[in-house]
């Protein structure tokens, strides 16, 4: 997906549905045509942040928000107690990403079977709607982005989206 194809008049479910796409299009650019030892490189010290660590991490997020929350389904993180950013040792580049776009798919199933107005509740019991969702995520990725952008930028000097 292209920036520039993003809608600029439809209506707020497309609208939500397509930045938050836009978004998972960004990290998986920024994650594109490195090694494993680069998307595994934590370029910005002192942070431990890598790309495979944030590819993780919004994994889990995927998990999390879509299928436990929204859609109730019982299952743990796939990289508990942060070992999405701190277990990266052995963290395949190809299997992350295979990971990640798995749980995009199944968040998308799980948008298109609901309304904007659906509602669950958190493992906290706060009761949250697939609206409040969507634009948490789009708000978790664009964060992310930027630091894929200045990781990206210190490993191989790419920039943009």
């Amino acid at each position: 997906m292209d920036y520039q194809t993003l809608p600029r008049a439809a209506d707020e479910r497309t609208t939500l549905i397509a930045f938050l796409d836009w978004q998972r299009s960004v990290i998986e650019r920024k994650c594109a045509g490195l090694s494993d030892e680069q998307l595994r490189e934590r370029s910005a010290p002192p942070s431990n942040l890598s790309l495979v660590g944030l590819l993780r991490h919004l994994t889990d997020d995927e998990r999390g928000w879509f299928r436990r929350t929204i859609a109730g389904e019982t299952i743990d993180d796939l990289y508990p107690d942060d070992a999405d950013f701190e277990d990266i040792d052995a963290a395949a580049g190809d299997d992350t990403l295979a990971a990640w776009r798995v749980e995009c798919d199944r968040s998308r199933e799980i948008v298109a079977a609901r309304p904007l107005e659906f509602t669950a509740r958190q493992r906290t019991g706060r009761e949250v709607s697939l609206r409040w969702v969507l634009n948490h995520m789009i708000e978790e990725y664009s964060r992310h982005n930027g630091h894929a952008d200045l990781l990206r930028e210190r490993i191989d000097g790419a920039v943009g989206y």
